[in-house]
């Protein structure tokens, strides 16, 4: 009763560590991209045009973990972008944009296809043009780092499950004589 009890709490505060641990790497991912958004979308509002705004540079969203942006109009479409994939920009579900417009901003995780997940934060802005910007990066070495630690924890618990079971024996029988004497 007492193991399981033990056990039980440290199951829960193993897990606890983790998921702060996991929360706190996953949004910090997005700080590069809430200046750059927020940037982009202040120069666009104020006039500037797309081409000064936007890097020339095309970043691959497939292999690279470098930072981009794309720029939408206010119908959702591609004005100019610096993430590429596959050789096109992909789409941004509209409903994500019209959130985005909707709030000013959002911040989500997307997978534009299968084993591609970008850390994205959506900025709308408004003016002659208006419209949404979005800055992107790979979440590969985000989520990689988030792996390693899981497997840490897990060692972890088991390690204290293992001495919890170890502390909890040697404490009943040195608690009860029958045992003591066997």
């Amino acid at each position: 009763m007492a193991w399981g009890t033990l056990g039980a709490l440290a199951t829960a505060v193993c897990l606890l560590i983790y998921l702060v641990a996991q929360q706190t790497w996953r949004t910090s991912a997005n700080d590069p991209q809430i200046q750059m958004a927020r940037d982009a979308a202040a120069a666009l509002a104020a006039g500037r045009s797309v081409d000064t705004v936007v890097p020339r540079e095309s970043v691959d969203m497939e292999r690279s973990l470098a930072p981009f942006l794309i720029v939408f109009d206010a119908d959702g479409n591609v004005v100019a972008a610096s993430g590429m994939l596959r050789g096109g920009v992909p789409r941004m579900p509209r409903g994500v944009l019209a959130y985005a417009r909707d709030r000013g901003e959002e911040r989500i995780t997307w997978q534009p296809i299968g084993g591609v997940r970008i850390a994205s934060v959506i900025v709308s802005y408004s003016g002659s043009r208006a419209g949404c910007v979005l800055a992107g990066r790979s979440l590969e070495e985000t989520e990689h780092r988030i792996a390693r630690f899981g497997n840490l924890i897990a060692l972890a618990w088991a390690a204290t499950l293992a001495g919890l079971l170890v502390l909890v024996a040697a404490g009943s029988s040195i608690l009860d004589p029958r045992r003591a004497a066997l």
